[in-house]
């Protein structure tokens, strides 16, 4: 390196040329041994500067002397390439313009001309100098040196500085106001044709490299749609598609084609949902714009990332809490201490006396005829309706039962006198043998549920259940190239809308578009208007391929995920594609295995009542389809998946994951309650507060009952400590509520660990914190359009009543000295596989965010760690490597933050679980079910036990059972996870986004450009002879470096791709074709 600092201060001061030349010669051997880390050397000592300088004076002659100029051209292209500032640089000592009129002076030189093009190349990689040129028409001369392949007379340059320039918006508008990019269609269409035997498939692709950047502004768009681009490129893929040796020109051009496809509005009368709700304190009908939805700061599930392409680039280090202050305070409660009395009512576990203990009589059971009546009856009768067929039966109420008997979309009607309803033959004929779950509990618990819509009609599989998949269900194989399939198939809507059905068969809004006689039978039938469901509008594009868009969440113009509907009249063994095309997030597990699920009606009324995972071909990229407020709005993102029906004119429903309805939480509690030992099982329901719509949020109350009521027993009952544990925050999420289900009834069960358990702890229970989002289909948010898990800090209590009075009463447990050993918020995860935890450090967060607190002197529990751990190693889902016990000041307003700092609650966690499947373990490359969601519940309280190993009393039978958890057999199967980036999935195997397209050129790739240009053929010109003599005498004797330089090499490999060659033709005209820089 000082010898090559030598160097370039002798290149300074040389005199002569052949000083200089001598000089420039061994500069470059050095630069070309190696690595870059020459180069980069020579950069940091100014050899930028030098060389520009050298240029300046070189060029700043009347008539330059090429013999020097062209090495020194070569040189600075090789440099220029690896300096991020080269093209400031040059600005400053105003070589920009000089190379420029370099170029026009050159422009019948084959030589000159490609090495100035390369320094121009190099130049624009700053966007102001890319300016400057376009502002001189640089962009007129560059497209004068494109030739077509059949010109004669004239010389053909590569292409590839057009995109150079085009870094420039200023140019890209330049570029299309004068009809450019018409002429580079024109020009890739005639390299296309002449090219059969693909031997100048570098050209092609830079000429789509040229577009690519041309079209990165709307002008430029709109220009190559109106100059006819996506036809022409269309029609030249499907030819590429042919040739193997043509692959590399269909991505670019698919690419191409995505990018610039004409941004359409969704077909709907407004953004907003379509259901609205009077919030307290504001009229009806006034929306507020959601704050980030469209400007790409929304957030994901619970603690992931922010999904969009800004958070991608975003330092996660500068969101970590590095104020040790911040960390460690303890904030005030955010209501007076006196409040919190309200809370008192919903301990009975503190106040019972247990007096029931002496009495042997048998504990009573409701009847289903006293669950079913009440004040409700009259809406009980409405929902039994509904699951009724539209006809009325026969008489004698013992026709066949058929699956189309249960479209909910029927209109119901009231069966006449005698005839007996379909639910109670159908219980008649299958009986109902679903554990802990009721069909008649369920209609009673389903006619209490308040909706805005007032929903009277019951999906089939919420009040009949749902029985696991007797196997596993792998992760679905992604096929190659289905993307880019899907994508043929939407381009071929804009090129032949003939063909193309465009009608809507059904719409939430208008309830005369699927009851119309207008709809053909050769369509399907939708329907979503039932609890939990989610499905706007269906529209029939072709034959068998739909349409589909979800409604926003209420009072709300976004968050956009969840879907559930039902789909009837289809034909049996055809694939069905939907397509559901207003999906907002910028990724999905869709693209990593991950199916829908589907329910049968055919397949439960013949003994198999199981969502199962469905579809093939499923993708999800982004689509041109926008928001109607302006096409300047981020477009959305397509899930489109293909189906094949079993059975024909079968009733199924499609969903997001499995569903959980409010109902089915209401009826399973009521299961639970009638199903246990009061005697022994201390389980109480209780209402912690209503919601916004009036539905009541449930709080449970679980623990053992004290042997007797000896004072010592109720005392041990009432020291016991407490776990919190919350779910179904987001309504979309409802793989937690499977988790939760699993957690209730484990500690309902006469497991030996729950038995322990209940005598271990008092556990609190808020099985679902957003009832109202449940029940209306949302995705994520609550009445208000408010995330319920960012209004933790200072919950409103009129607009955000379950966040309010669920911190209540944890600011309550802590006012009496009871604060929780353990609280957890049940999630789901859209991003990453299996289920981990989030939880909260000061030492942790401190040393990722780099923060120069000496942690030393900080004193912190360990015990952060110990669920997450025991989970490692009993519970097969997780995986102890996905978790992270970071506070992040975005998260600052959760449940999990918020809970351990101002309820100073050590083991304060988010549990996220999959929509997927997991990548390690005994489960990798499974899908999850509703059976290993449930499992994840029971293994959760499970590792509770760790914490009060010390004070639980062991027996034989529960060692038997608790080994594993307890740590007490080594030689269990151990279901540690081992990679730390396993969770991280790889890039798609196709590009999801298409407007960040480009085609990076890599330095060795210019290098051999560079090389490439020094060699000749036996015919040059006179003036190219000369310089070689020059040059050859220079070389004699000297040792070829392992990378040819790029001022003295004579011979270059013919056979390369990545050189540039040069042949003269019989007019001595020059031919120059190029690599295209990928």
């Amino acid at each position: 390196c000082e010898d090559q600092h030598d160097f370039c201060l002798s290149f300074q001061n040389a005199g002569d040329l052949e000083s200089t030349l001598n000089i420039l010669n061994v500069l470059d051997e050095l630069l070309s041994a190696g690595t870059d880390r020459r180069i980069h050397y020579m950069i940091s000592k100014g050899g930028s500067e030098a060389l520009l300088m050298a240029l300046v004076n070189t060029a700043s002659s009347y008539s330059p002397n090429y013999t020097l100029l062209l090495p020194i051209l070569h040189l600075l292209a090789k440099v220029g390439h690896r300096d991020r500032r080269i093209g400031v640089k040059a600005e400053k000592v105003d070589a920009v313009l000089v190379i420029l009129r370099l170029l026009r002076h050159n422009v019948k030189n084959s030589r000159r001309a490609a090495a100035c093009l390369w320094v121009i190349r190099v130049f624009c990689s700053s966007v102001s100098t890319a300016t400057l040129l376009g502002q001189n028409r640089a962009l007129d001369v560059v497209f004068d040196l494109i030739a077509p392949p059949t010109a004669t007379h004239t010389h053909t340059i590569n292409p590839d500085t057009g995109p150079a320039l085009c870094v420039s918006e200023e140019n890209c508008r330049t570029a299309a106001g004068k009809g450019y990019i018409a002429g580079l269609l024109k020009l890739y269409e005639d390299w296309h044709t002449h090219d059969s035997e693909h031997e100048h498939l570098q050209i092609r692709r830079a000429f789509l490299h040229c577009l690519h950047k041309a079209t990165k502004i709307c002008l430029g768009r709109t220009a190559l749609v109106t100059d006819g681009g996506i036809d022409l490129l269309y029609t030249t893929v499907q030819s590429c598609l042919l040739s193997k040796a043509a692959e590399s020109l269909v991505e670019p051009s698919v690419q191409l084609m995505r990018k610039c496809y004409p941004k359409i509005p969704l077909p709907l009368t407004s953004d907003h949902s379509a259901y609205s709700f009077p919030l307290p304190g504001r009229p009806l009908g006034v929306w507020e714009d959601d704050p980030g939805v469209y400007d790409g700061s929304f957030e994901d599930d619970s603690d992931e990332e922010q999904e969009n392409e800004e958070s991608d680039c975003r330092d996660f280090e500068d969101d970590l809490e590095s104020d040790v202050g911040s960390l460690t305070a303890r904030p005030e409660p955010d209501r007076p201490l006196e409040q919190l009395q309200q809370y008192t009512h919903l301990f009975p576990e503190l106040q019972h006396d247990f007096q029931d203990l002496e009495s042997d009589s048998e504990p009573e059971e409701s009847s289903d005829e006293e669950l079913l009546n009440g004040d409700s009856e009259e809406k009980t009768k409405s929902c039994r309706r509904s699951t009724e067929n539209s006809r009325n039966p026969d008489q004698d109420g013992r026709r066949c039962l058929n699956a189309r008997d249960f479209r909910s979309f029927s209109c119901p009607q009231t069966p006449e006198d005698g005839s007996g309803s379909m639910v109670e033959k159908l219980l008649e004929k299958y009986g109902s043998f679903i554990p802990h779950h009721d069909p008649r509990l369920y209609i009673a618990a389903a006619a209490q549920t308040k909706s805005v819509t007032d929903y009277s009609i019951l999906a089939f599989p919420d009040f009949w259940g749902h029985l696991p998949p007797l196997g596993p269900e792998p992760m679905a194989n992604r096929k190659p190239h289905v993307q880019r399939k899907k994508v043929f198939e939407d381009v071929q809507r804009l090129l032949c809308p003939e063909d193309i059905i465009n009608r809507v068969v059904f719409d939430m809004e208008d309830t005369s578009v699927q009851c119309s006689s207008d709809v053909p039978t050769d369509s399907l039938r939708f329907f979503s208007k039932f609890e939990s469901g989610n499905l706007r509008k269906a529209i029939h594009i072709r034959r068998y391929e739909y349409d589909l868009i979800l409604n926003a969440d209420v009072n709300s113009s976004s968050h956009h995920q969840w879907f559930y509907f039902e789909v009837s009249g289809m034909v049996a063994n055809v694939p069905y594609r939907f397509n559901v095309i207003n999906c907002e997030k910028s990724n999905s597990q869709f693209n990593y295995g991950m199916q829908p699920v589907l329910y049968s009606v055919r397949e439960a009324l013949e003994g198999r009542p199981h969502w199962v995972r469905a579809g093939t071909e499923i993708c999800y990229y982004r689509n041109h389809f926008c928001p109607n407020r302006g096409q300047r709005a981020p477009s959305f993102y397509t899930l489109t998946f293909t189906v094949t029906f079993r059975h024909e004119e079968d009733v199924c429903y499609l969903a997001y994951h499995y569903p959980y309805t409010f109902s089915a939480l209401q009826s399973h509690l009521k299961d639970l309650e009638r199903s246990v030992d009061p005697r022994k099982v201390f389980f109480r329901q209780q209402t912690l507060c209503n919601t916004l719509a009036g539905n009541s949020c449930p709080l449970i109350t679980i623990t053992a009952c004290p042997p007797s009521r000896a004072w010592r027993h109720l005392h041990q009952l009432r020291n016991r400590p407490y776990v919190v544990l919350t779910a179904r925050v987001h309504p979309g999420e409802s793989n937690a509520s499977w988790v939760m289900r699993g957690s209730l009834e484990f500690l309902c069960s006469n497991d030996p660990v729950a038995e322990s358990l209940r005598e271990a702890f008092i556990l609190k229970i808020v099985p679902m914190l957003n009832p109202d989002g449940v029940i209306h289909g949302n995705h994520r948010c609550s009445l208000s359009a408010d995330d319920l898990n960012r209004q933790w800090l200072k919950p409103n209590p009129s607009l955000s009543p379950t966040i309010y009075h669920t911190k209540g009463l944890l600011y309550y447990l802590n006012s009496i000295g009871r604060k929780p050993l353990v609280f957890c918020d049940y999630h789901g995860h859209s991003r990453k596989k299996n289920v981990f935890l989030y939880g909260c450090s000061v030492k942790e967060t401190l040393w990722q965010s780099g923060s120069p607190v000496n942690t030393a002197s900080l004193k912190e529990d360990p015990g952060y760690r110990t669920i997450a751990k025991t989970l490692d190693r009993i519970a097969p889902a997780f995986s102890f490597n996905s978790c992270n016990f970071l506070v992040e000041k975005s998260r600052a307003s959760t449940a999990r933050v918020v809970v351990w700092r101002e309820m100073g609650v050590l083991r304060s966690y988010t549990m996220e679980s999959t929509y997927n499947g997991c990548d390690q373990g005994i489960y990798k490359g499974l899908q999850t079910g509703t059976r290993e969601l449930e499992e994840m519940g029971q293994n959760f309280c499970q590792s509770l036990l760790t914490l009060r190993k010390n004070a639980i009393s062991y027996n034989s039978r529960l060692v038997s059972h608790a080994a594993a958890i307890l740590d007490l057999d080594n030689s269990l199967l151990d279901h540690k996870s081992h990679n730390c980036f396993e969770d991280d999935e790889p890039p798609c195997a196709e590009s999801i986004e298409y407007s960040c397209y480009s085609e990076p050129q890599r330095a060795e790739e210019l290098d051999a450009e560079v090389n490439g240009n020094t060699s000749s053929t036996e015919e040059e010109g006179e003036e190219e002879e000369e310089e070689e003599e020059v040059k050859e005498e220079l070389r004699n004797g000297r040792r070829r470096s392992q990378r040819k330089s790029s001022v003295l090499s004579h011979m270059c490999r013919q056979d390369s791709l990545e050189t540039l060659s040069m042949k003269s033709s019989a007019c001595n005209g020059i031919n120059i074709s190029n690599t295209y820089l990928s």
